[in-house]
Parts: structure tokens; sequence; C-alpha cells
């Protein structure tokens, strides 16, 4: 018999010893897990069924989600989130796995170097790389600097006081500190990769553009697929950018639906029970567009 199965003078086995250890390890995270996040996520959907402030809060059945649809700001804070997630994250993830496929060849001098300049705006404060923008775009910042020395511009152009450039400049920030993050997980996809594979198809004749798109983005399908949906979930939550940078300006035209949820509970008169209503809609969304992705992207039998 095994040494795990036998048992001498009423000891326990060796496999039990590993099961109990095992769950000693798991189960001190298990209810931390329970305590902080799910205890949490159900009393904020009954909250979501309350209306009121403070301890006077009263069962409203689907008022909260009801009242979603009539709200003029949640309705454009929706919208702002959708156009940052159609423009931004496909230029983001094209933008990093070309970048990626570039710093993976071999024959490239300083590949370290770059591939750290290139990740570095990932490490920046959120609070800190907003601010930097915001004063870059100032009418007297850097940029309407350039262009009126350029002669694109005679004046400098407000771009924070109008919503489709205020738009832009949350875009193009959103880019720069995103890209790095999601190249990284492109260069460690490519890592798997086989260097013959690309020797071959360069002996065939094979264009650096063929190449990348029969070989390298079929390859990378499961990577792309994960930095898809990680990159939906969280412009889907946008908020930080949309405090620090625009404030939600000009007149709520850039305010996204974390930032407006703030706003309900901490800025404006609590209402907790109609932000947590608008924070399960935001799960529910999540959930859904990962759920198409993953259709979608997944093409395994």
């Amino acid at each position: 018999m095994s040494r795990e199965k036998t048992k001498k003078n009423g000891k326990i086995t060796l496999s039990k010893k590993q099961n109990i250890a095992g769950w000693a390890f798991l189960t001190p995270a298990a209810i931390l897990i329970a305590v902080m996040s799910f205890i949490p996520m159900f009393r904020a959907l009954l909250l979501s069924f309350k209306t009121g402030v403070g301890n006077n809060l009263k069962w409203a059945g689907v008022f909260n989600y009801q009242r979603l649809a009539l709200d003029t700001v949640f309705i454009q804070a929706l919208k702002n989130n959708f156009i940052y997630l159609i423009i931004q994250v496909p230029i983001m993830l094209l933008l990093a796995l070309v970048l990626a496929s570039m710093l993976n060849n071999k024959h490239l001098r300083l590949k370290g170097l770059f591939r750290t300049a290139i990740f570095l705006p990932c490490a920046t404060s959120l609070v800190s790389y907003a601010i930097i923008f915001r004063s870059m775009f100032a009418v007297d910042g850097f940029v309407n600097t350039i262009l009126i020395k350029l002669g694109v511009l005679e004046i400098g152009y407000n771009f924070l006081a109008h919503p489709n450039s205020a738009r832009l400049v949350i875009i193009l920030a959103l880019i720069w500190r995103w890209t790095g993050y999601n190249m990284v997980f492109y260069l460690a996809g490519l890592q798997n990769i086989e260097y013959s594979i690309y020797e071959a198809a360069m002996i065939d004749g094979a264009s650096a553009i063929k190449t990348f798109f029969k070989i390298t983005v079929p390859l990378l399908k499961p990577t792309i697929l994960l930095t898809a949906i990680m990159s939906t979930n969280g412009t889907l939550q946008l908020f930080d950018e949309s405090v620090n940078l625009t404030n939600g300006g000009p007149a709520n035209a850039t305010i996204t639906m974390s930032h407006y949820i703030y706003n309900l509970s901490f800025k404006y008169v609590p209402n907790f029970g109609y932000a947590a209503a608008m924070s399960y809609l935001i799960l529910i969304l999540v959930a859904v567009l990962a759920l198409i992705q993953m259709k979608v992207g997944d093409r395994r039998d």
C-alpha cells in the first residue's frame, strides 16, 4: 500500500495532512474575500432597491433602475464611456501590439531601454499624469505654445472648455498611460513564439506587415482577448481622468459613470441607493461585454 493510504497507530495519513494544510492556507483568504467583497456586493444589491438618506431608507423596488433611463446626466456619462471605449481601446491595443512586435526583434539594440521608456507612463501616478496633461493642454500650455509657433493657431485654444476636444484630451491621456501596460502582455506572449517562425517567414519573402497579420496576431489571439476584456472593464469604470483632468466638464460633457456615482455618493446630497443601482448596471455591462468578447474571440472547439 502507498504511504499516503497507510495508517499507523491511528495517525492521520499524509494526504489528509496535505488537505488540512491547504485549507488552513485558503480559509483566511476566503473569509477576507467574503467579508470584504461578496458581503458588501450583496448589501449594495439590496441598497439599490431602496431610496432615502441616512437611516431613512425605504424599499422602492426597481424605482432606481427606472430612474436611470430618465437621467440625462447618466445617459451622457454612459455615452462618454462608450466613446472612450470605441475609440481609445482599439487604438491603444493596436499600438501596443505593433510596439511589442517591433521590440521583440532580437537584432534590435537597446531593447531594454525602449521597453522601459514605453512602460514608464504606466508607473506614473494617476493624479500626477492627469495634472500634467491638464497643464499641457491649457490655454498657455505646451501644446498651444507649439501650435502657435508652427503657425497652426494664432491664439491659444482652450481644449478643456469644448466637449469634443476635452474628450480627445482624455483619449490621448489614456493611450499614453496604458499602451505600455498592454505592450508588456504582448511581449510576454511573443516570448512563447519560436523566433524561427519569423526567420522562416523572412526567408520565404514575407513582408513585415504580412508577418504581423499572418503570424503575430493569430498566435497572440488569447493574449489580445485578455487585454481587450481588461481594457473594456477599465474603460467602463473610468474615474481618475474624468475627475482630475476635466472634472467632468464642460457641463458634464466628459463625465463618466464612476465619476457620477462618486458625485451622487459624496458630492451631492447622498443618494446611495441610486448610486448602487448605477454600480450594478456597470457590473452588468462589463459582464455582458466580456461574455460577447469571449464568444467572439475564443474559437476553440
